[in-house]
């Protein structure tokens, strides 16, 4: 199922209506060195707090259990929730990309590939695995969108961004996920509906840790239960 497209980030028009104000700050502050450079400099009072000597030693590094980038840093399709036995692989809609998603690929899954590539690219996509299964009627989905973050928090972005369009949806119910900061599960009460096919039912999840953000999605042809959702999305996010 197609997505809706990430809107504008949230947090740029703050941004430069605190820019903004800055500027009218240092235009103040420049008139006020102005009037200065004719005083003569003002002696500061000593410090009062003793210098603190720097402690010797080296730092014990993380282990790998307790470093998440040695986790992350590696294949992330390991990370990925198993096949259900007895479940089959996705078919075409998954594609034939061995667990990987590439730029290209993840931006042609959003209503407006054209838009999301360009956002993408700003946002600093790094990579992405996914996975996904069917079992009769239902099929699941899930991703691991990873961002480089050398400038801003992608990640959790990407995740409020769907949680965003989740919560826009009628007849919908949402809970947040245990063990997570903000992450979200939802359950989406009415169908898609078309001429010639059978109701289609749906529910999704986003959430994100560190420089990952998560997305599951269910769909199926009856209604899908708040324990399906939340059992696929806490069992991810302990993976991670």
């Amino acid at each position: 199922m197609p997505e809706a497209p990430r809107p504008r980030r949230r947090g740029r028009t703050a941004l430069l209506i605190a820019a903004a104000a800055a500027l009218g700050t240092v235009a103040g502050t420049c008139t006020g060195f102005l009037i200065q450079a004719d005083r003569e400099p003002t002696r500061l009072p000593p410090l009062s707090q003793p210098a603190v000597k720097q402690a010797k030693g080296e730092v014990e590094p993380l282990s790998a259990a307790q470093d998440r980038r040695v986790k992350t840093d590696g294949d992330l399709r390991k990370l990925l929730l198993k096949k259900p036995d007895g479940a089959k692989k996705a078919g075409a809609w998954l594609g034939d990309n061995d667990g990987w998603m590439d730029l290209a690929a993840y931006a042609d899954v959003f209503e407006k590939p054209g838009r999301a590539f360009g956002n993408l690219v700003d946002e600093e996509f790094r990579r992405a695995a996914v996975t996904g299964w069917e079992t009769g009627n239902l099929s699941v989905s899930i991703r691991l969108i990873q961002y480089r973050q050398e400038e801003a928090v992608e990640a959790r972005d990407a995740a409020l961004d769907g949680q965003y369009w989740a919560d826009s949806k009628d007849s919908t119910e949402s809970w947040v996920v245990p063990g997570t900061e903000d992450g979200m599960a939802y359950v989406h009460k009415e169908p898609e509906t078309e001429p010639g096919y059978l109701p289609l039912y749906s529910a999704e999840a986003h959430a994100w840790r560190g420089d990952i953000a998560v997305e599951v999605w269910v769909y199926d042809t009856k209604p899908i239960t708040k324990k399906k959702i939340m059992d696929l999305v806490e069992r991810q996010m302990g993976r991670l």
